[in-house]
């Protein structure tokens, strides 16, 4: 999978995409736990996801905005199972985000407010320390050198991953 495959995967999540794509607005499919499950129609079929909210964030005194961990898939196939971070600052990108599920680690790369992991390979094992864990960590840095953390609570995640396989498996 590219970089730009998964680019494109959040643009089709968050309507970001060109006009000439048909949407429709996200639809709530269920709440499991600290995460919750979303669809969205588009051309080229639907897009499943689940997020999550961080349960703590800092510095405190940082502006964080939105931050969303996500999981997607799509029901073409083209994506299976994407986990990705969406923050509400930009990201500097020669300082990337890094994520820590027990004593696992994965790096990821930013473009933006976005960020993805840095080896695709690393896709499948993250997805199941999520599912085997109870916390995972993420942390960054702003585009103005503000080191951010983040802790999301990984119960329910199970849940929803399947919930979103059944829609778009």
């Amino acid at each position: 999978m590219t970089i730009r495959r998964c680019l494109t995967a959040l643009i089709l999540i968050f309507g970001l995409g060109a006009p000439a794509l048909a949407q429709s607005e996200p639809e709530f499919r269920g709440e499991y736990s600290d995460w919750r499950v979303f669809t969205r129609s588009t051309d080229d079929g639907l897009v499943c996801y689940t997020l999550s909210r961080p349960r703590d964030s800092t510095p405190l005194a940082h502006a964080h905005g939105n931050v969303y961990f996500l999981v997607s898939s799509w029901q073409s196939g083209a994506v299976e199972e994407q986990p990705s971070l969406l923050v509400g600052y930009d990201l500097r990108p020669n300082s990337p985000p890094q994520i820590r599920v027990g004593s696992s680690r994965f790096d990821m790369f930013s473009d933006g407010q976005e960020a993805f992991l840095d080896n695709l390979r690393d896709e499948p094992s993250l997805i199941r320390d999520m599912r085997r864990g109870s916390t995972m960590r993420v942390t960054g840095t702003t585009i103005d050198g503000v080191a951010t953390a983040y802790e999301f609570s990984l119960s329910g995640i199970t849940a929803a991953l399947q919930r979103v396989s059944s829609l778009c498996g």
